[in-house]
């Protein structure tokens, strides 16, 4: 399986409609940053596209086995807990646990690479319940990034982190694409997606409010109807800007 396809996915929590008929297909080599206000159901979507949640419609992820599915996508959650007192290295190595029939030198070096791309060569020793917030974070990515899939999904993954590892993850995600890879991110920080992501897709009130190019949904007209604020969107020679600039007036 390459990519991914959904097909009017829906999902509700009680009696609540979180996302509503969401139609979506993302392509090897694309890096696509899922955005929108909180509430917009962007977790929603990506627990469910691998079948973590209940839903209606159809997913191509969610569709296999839960062994290819493990082979398939790597997933980063949100919630970024480590219960148990492991060092780094073996926390990455985890990641390889979808890999059961992989040479044990095949796994050292799946996880040496991960580790490595993640700045954690220091740490790897080092018992992961001693590490900061945004560390934990990292070995976290790192560990998705050991599994070694054609899909990888990460949920708020540049969240804690400071501003150059924030950058440092984007432009990896951005360098993964560019490998033939499909990563999907749900984001928070304009900026940063509109200047790495190749595709940005829009939630708004459970559905997809805009799809494509970041230059083509970062409008002012989508950051005020989406976002409620207004914003300066302008092309730069490092990529799209966008500054906030305060709430947006309201229509009287």
């Amino acid at each position: 399986m390459t990519g991914l396809v959904l097909s009017g996915l829906s999902c509700r929590h009680g009696r609540r409609v979180v996302i509503d008929g969401i139609d979506l297909a993302l392509q090897p080599g694309e890096f696509v940053g899922l955005i929108g206000p909180n509430g917009a159901g962007k977790t929603t979507l990506l627990r469910a596209a691998q079948g973590l949640l209940p839903f209606a419609g159809q997913s191509s992820l969610a569709a296999l086995p839960p062994r290819e599915r493990a082979r398939a996508a790597a997933f980063m959650p949100q919630g970024r807990e480590i219960a148990w007192p492991v060092s780094v290295e073996a926390l990455v190595s985890l990641g390889r646990i979808a890999h059961p029939d992989a040479a044990a030198e095949v796994d050292r070096l799946a996880t040496d690479r991960a580790i490595a791309a993640l700045g954690l060569d220091r740490l790897r020793h080092r018992s992961a319940t001693t590490l900061s917030g945004g560390e934990q974070a990292r070995a976290l990515l790192a560990r998705a990034l050991a599994q070694e899939t054609p899909l990888l999904i990460a949920d708020e993954p540049i969240s804690g982190l400071d501003p150059a590892a924030q950058i440092e993850v984007m432009q990896m995600f951005r360098q993964l694409a560019s490998q033939g890879r499909t990563v999907l991110a749900s984001l928070h920080d304009l900026g940063l997606a509109a200047r790495h992501c190749t595709r940005l897709v829009l939630l708004h009130r459970s559905r997809i409010a805009a799809d494509g190019p970041p230059r083509a949904v970062l409008t002012t007209r989508n950051l005020a109807d989406c976002f409620g604020v207004a914003a300066h969107v302008e092309e730069a020679p490092q990529g799209l800007i966008v500054q906030l600039l305060g709430r947006a007036a309201r229509d009287t």
